[in-house]
């Protein structure tokens, strides 16, 4: 049973979708408005074509997102959405599209346990960690 992460950006999710998909060529699976929801007190004033529910498949990961409240205030603290690579190229690609308008917390290096491991928070204000996938113990 997978755990998936649900991230709410407040006011942003469409900017935020649109910007995975170019990053790292995730795709939107679903995405469901206010205006379709058969509550309309569920959906916060003036935000009715806002993204009440959103899928995003990253690779083989899928990762939910909704704008909450509207609220403008997105606050994503005390996680990061790991992304592993094949190769130290598809880590560097994805890693400098991610941190486009961002800010790099740890540049992409060698460790001793990934052949290119670096942390970053994107402009939305989500951490993520870019690694390529250690070699399986044979």
């Amino acid at each position: 049973m997978p755990v998936q992460p649900y991230l709410f950006f407040e006011g942003r999710t469409e900017e935020a979708l649109q910007f995975y998909t170019q990053a790292v060529g995730a795709e939107i699976t679903m995405l469901l408005r206010y205006t379709e929801s058969p509550d309309p007190a569920s959906c916060p004033p003036g935000s009715a074509h806002k993204v009440m529910h959103a899928n995003l498949r990253i690779g083989e990961g899928m990762v939910m997102a909704s704008d909450g409240r509207c609220s403008g205030q997105s606050n994503f603290q005390g996680f990061a959405l790991s992304l592993p690579t094949r190769d130290p190229a598809e880590a560097e690609k994805f890693f400098n599209a991610l941190s486009e308008g961002g800010r790099v917390e740890m540049p992409l290096a060698k460790t001793f346990f990934s052949e290119s491991f670096g942390m970053l928070v994107d402009r939305f204000g989500v951490m993520w960690m870019v690694m390529v996938e250690p070699a399986p113990a044979v």
